[in-house]
């Protein structure tokens, strides 16, 4: 009886997952421009970047994703974090874990 529990909580687990939204697709940046995030790796699609890959996110959990964000500006590149809500995303990168910057990006 414990095994057939335990499988099916872990087929809940499962389906959960597998039906959990996604960041992958196009969307607005703060700036106007379209980028794709396509397997967690986030790319510029049009403006004076077009081309550049910017980041790669992977999930933490609960809507939540973590990995990198670089400022295609001036190449820096810091931990970041992004956050899915409907059809906004809230990209957030730090330098040190203290000085951080928030863009909302919408889904395309």
């Amino acid at each position: 009886m414990r095994k057939l529990s335990l499988a099916a909580a872990a087929l809940v687990i499962a389906a959960g997952a597998a039906h959990a939204d996604s960041i992958d697709g196009a969307w607005i940046t703060a700036r106007g421009d379209t980028a794709v995030i396509s397997g967690g790796t986030i790319t510029l699609k049009t403006g004076k970047f077009a081309g550049k890959t910017i980041g790669s996110m992977k999930p933490a959990g609960d809507g939540t994703y973590a990995g990198t964000i670089t400022d295609p500006q001036d190449d820096k590149t810091y931990s970041g974090t992004a956050k899915l809500a409907g059809s906004s995303l809230e990209l957030t990168g730090c330098a040190m874990s203290v000085f951080c910057r928030t863009q909302t990006w919408k889904k395309k």
